[in-house]
Order: structure tokens, then C-alpha cells, then sequence
């Protein structure tokens, strides 16, 4: 009984550290569920790469309907993942030929791992982004909205959980705000930046950077300023009309930037 508990945290363990390793999209854990329910309802351990893909692609379906929403759910399937990483974690043996074999202790322990793997999966997305697959619920908003205060510190709260909540509900905030001035705003592309980052652009020529980011020193924001020369035209940054949306910054730097005319807008002023 001590062997199959010790071979059921096993997988645990490995799937826990898929996760913790997971960037953006889950994708690991996922076909680790598909391989298990292959198993089960098939009663093999043997699959190609071309099954191993659509047994992945099945389970992405389930988890959305599962969870509800789509993010961190989707990745894009290589075939490198089950002969270069899913070995790593010791789900499968390569074979050969684009086959490979579901290992042991997951294959014994399929039919738990089918069960266990997805509320993993939903337990991990919720507290890396707490409520914002709620929010995309027009009844959750309106009962939020409902009183002031309990609203301010609920965003108050997720805006700070990571770089992912604090790019969209900065991007919330300045949609409904410029909107009211019949200005609308456009998601573009992330920066090349190690820490991401979102840009938004106007129809009015102005843009705006999100960043999580503490700026204190004139070393940092001289980065900043080179990096924006990069992602911008000059013009544009010569006219003022490049602002920066981060989280926190000193009043020092704050003047510095405003004399290379850059604007910038922290998460207090949100």
C-alpha cells in the first residue's frame, strides 16, 4: 500500500513541477491526462506521436469546458515534447519511429490521474490569476460593481498578484476611462522586453506601455528609455504621446522621464 502511495506522489510531484514550470501555456500536465485516458479507456501504453498530439488536443477541449475559459489553456503541440521533455518527468519512453511507451507509475495510476490532474490544473490557474476568468461574467461584474469600495479593493487586490493581472486591469482601467472621452484603444503586441509588457495604442496618436515594473533609479528608467526608442518612432516619443503604465515609481524619476518627455502613470494613480 506504501508503494502505491509512494508512486501515486510520484506523479503528483512531477505534474506539480510541470506546472510550476509552465510560462504561459499548460501543456505538459495536459498531454499527461490525455496519455492517462488513453490508458484507461484503451487499455495500452504504446501510442504514437500522431495519437499522443490528438490525445492532447482532446484534452484541451475537456479543460476548457471544464474550467470554463481558455486562459493559460491552448498551447500549440510539437512533436518534441514527448521525445525531448515528457522523458524529463519520466512520462514516456521513446521507442522509436515516433512511438513511445506511457511509463509506469503513471499508466498503473491512470484512472486517479484522470481525476486529480484536471482540478490540479484549475487550482493552479486560479492562483496565478485569481478572478479574472470570473470577470469575463456579466452577472459576477454587475454584483461586484455594485458597491464602490468592495470594487476598488477587489482590484486593488488581483492587480498586484503578477504581471499578467497588472497589464489587464491597467488596460481595463484606461479603456473605460478614455472611452468616456469617446477615445478608443487597440491591444498591439508585447515588447521584446524580458519582462513582456503590453502596448496599447489610440486612434488619437497616443500609446501606452504596461509594465510591472519598479522604476527608482535613473540607471533603470535610462533602460526604459532605450528600450522605448526601440519599440517607437521618434516622433512619436518627441511629441510626448508615449506614456508608461507601471507600478510604482519615485517622484525623482518620475520629473526625469518628464523632461525626456515621456509620461508615466503608476499604480496608485490607477
Amino acid at each position: 500500500m506504501n508503494c502505491e502511495k509512494n508512486d501515486l506522489q510520484f506523479c503528483k510531484d512531477k505534474i506539480d513541477l510541470m506546472l510550476k514550470r509552465s510560462q504561459t501555456k499548460i501543456i505538459f500536465p495536459l498531454i499527461t491526462l490525455g496519455l492517462a485516458k488513453a490508458r484507461h479507456e484503451n487499455n495500452t501504453n504504446i501510442f504514437s506521436d500522431e495519437e499522443i498530439r490528438r490525445y492532447y488536443e482532446d484534452s484541451v477541449k475537456y479543460m476548457k469546458d471544464y474550467l470554463k475559459h481558455d486562459l493559460h489553456i491552448g498551447g500549440k503541440y510539437y512533436d518534441a515534447y514527448p521525445s525531448r521533455n515528457l522523458p524529463k518527468y519520466n512520462v514516456v519512453k521513446i521507442l522509436g519511429d515516433k512511438r513511445y511507451e506511457f511509463l509506469h507509475p503513471y499508466s498503473t495510476n491512470a484512472n486517479v490521474l484522470i481525476a486529480w490532474i484536471p482540478e490540479r490544473i484549475k487550482q493552479h490557474i486560479e492562483t496565478k490569476i485569481g478572478i479574472l476568468p470570473q470577470l469575463g461574467n456579466h452577472d459576477f461584474r454587475s454584483k461586484l460593481s455594485e458597491n464602490k469600495s468592495e470594487f476598488l479593493d477587489v482590484v486593488g487586490a488581483h492587480i498586484n498578484k503578477n504581471p499578467t493581472n497588472f497589464e489587464i486591469f491597467s488596460f481595463a482601467i484606461i479603456k473605460v476611462h478614455l472611452e468616456k472621452f469617446a477615445c478608443k484603444v487597440y491591444r498591439d503586441t508585447r515588447t521584446s522586453a524580458h519582462d513582456k509588457g503590453v502596448d496599447l495604442s489610440t486612434n488619437f496618436g497616443v500609446v501606452y506601455q504596461i509594465k510591472k515594473l519598479n522604476i527608482y533609479n535613473k540607471s533603470k528608467a535610462d533602460d526604459i528609455y532605450a528600450e522605448l526608442r526601440l519599440n517607437f518612432d521618434r516622433e512619436r516619443l518627441n511629441d510626448g504621446n508615449v506614456i508608461l503604465v507601471i507600478d510604482d515609481i519615485s517622484k525623482e524619476i518620475k520629473n526625469y522621464l518628464i523632461d525626456m518627455k515621456v509620461q508615466s502613470i503608476s499604480k496608485n494613480d490607477l
